[in-house]
């Protein structure tokens, strides 16, 4: 069976409705739905699946805690919840262990923006399936001033084959405890040290397909340059049309917030006018199916960058608008 993956906590809830919803909308109402826990905070998540038969908690506490124990061994420091945002990122390798034969991940913080048959179609082919650019910059994905780097892996695999873990298509069973074992003694005889140490799962996921070698295809260097287009809302140029999202003629496979902060998400969903790339499609997948509770903006627009990290008197000042 295939599915739709994900990972997710309350903190980004209003993320995970708009994910939810435009899963609906695009591939359909009936598209089974696993939600992998981030970690315990997930009351707001529950009371919602009670209206979204298609869609469940992952709730193997064995495969959550191999994936635990995986991570502990393999970066202990990444697990600190007081010093890593991210330290429950790996969860998103249950995947790898069920429910679905056929998976396609994706962030909370991303929309659908179009059918994922061509994705599904080419694990026909290969055992992991991306749609990305990061291999334009391998520098969030590994250490690229270790000397060991080019020793693990060639100059042209670094080039090409690296991708974003915020949306890929794979299948079940392609780390089994040997590969993991395998993968462990491998990090731990020092190639831990290639590794990019600024993000949570994404340098291991590309360690572990890389290291063990399972076919790999990315469709944004595969496709022609007129029909491929790009995912993040860094990329300004995209044009809207009946609340999907077009690269120069192309729809777009899926949309990522990348770099939108779920507390900022929360201070837009609590009414506060603050501006992020594609802010009014986000909102309209966001309360697709509660429009009566899309905020209404009353004060003047604030810019995303004055607002990315303000501090508590920042905040205060600007409610008062005494500056």
């Amino acid at each position: 069976m295939n599915g739709i993956c994900t990972l997710a906590n309350d903190t980004v809830y209003d993320q995970l409705i708009a994910l939810l919803n435009s899963i609906e909308v695009i591939l359909g109402s009936n598209t089974p739905v696993c939600i992998y826990p981030f970690d315990d905070e997930i009351q707001q998540i529950q009371a919602e699946l009670a209206n979204r038969p298609n869609v469940f908690l992952y709730e193997d506490s064995e495969s959550i805690q191999r994936w635990d124990e995986f991570m502990q061994a393999a970066a202990p420091e990444r697990l600190n919840r007081q010093k890593f945002r991210l330290y429950g990122a790996h969860r998103r390798f249950c995947a790898f262990d069920g429910p679905f034969e056929r998976f396609i991940y994706m962030d909370a913080d991303t929309l659908v923006m179009n059918s994922l048959d061509s994705v599904f179609e080419k694990l026909n082919e290969s055992d992991f399936v991306v749609y990305d650019f990061q291999f334009t910059d391998p520098t969030k994905v590994y250490n690229i001033s270790s000397p060991k780097l080019l020793k693990v892996f060639e100059h042209n695999r670094i080039n090409s084959e690296i991708f974003c873990s915020g949306f890929y298509g794979s299948k079940q069973g392609l780390f089994d405890k040997y590969t993991r074992e395998w993968l462990l003694a491998q990090l731990h005889s020092g190639e831990a040290e290639i590794l990019y140490e600024g993000a949570g799962e994404q340098p291991f996921l590309n360690y572990m397909v890389m290291k063990t070698g399972i076919s790999s295809y990315n469709l944004a260097r595969s496709l022609a340059d007129n029909l491929k287009t790009g995912c993040s809302v860094t990329s300004k140029h995209f044009q809207e049309q009946d609340f999907i999202l077009y690269d120069k003629g192309n729809r777009l496979t899926y949309i990522h917030y990348i770099g939108v902060q779920p507390d900022l998400i929360r201070r837009v969903c609590a009414g506060e006018n603050i501006e992020f790339p594609y802010r009014d499609l986000f909102l309209h997948y966001r309360y697709l199916r509660e429009p009566e509770k899309r905020p209404v903006f009353t004060e003047p627009l604030m810019s995303y960058a004055d607002v990315s990290a303000p501090n508590l008197l920042q905040r205060v000042l600007r409610r008062l608008r005494i500056n």
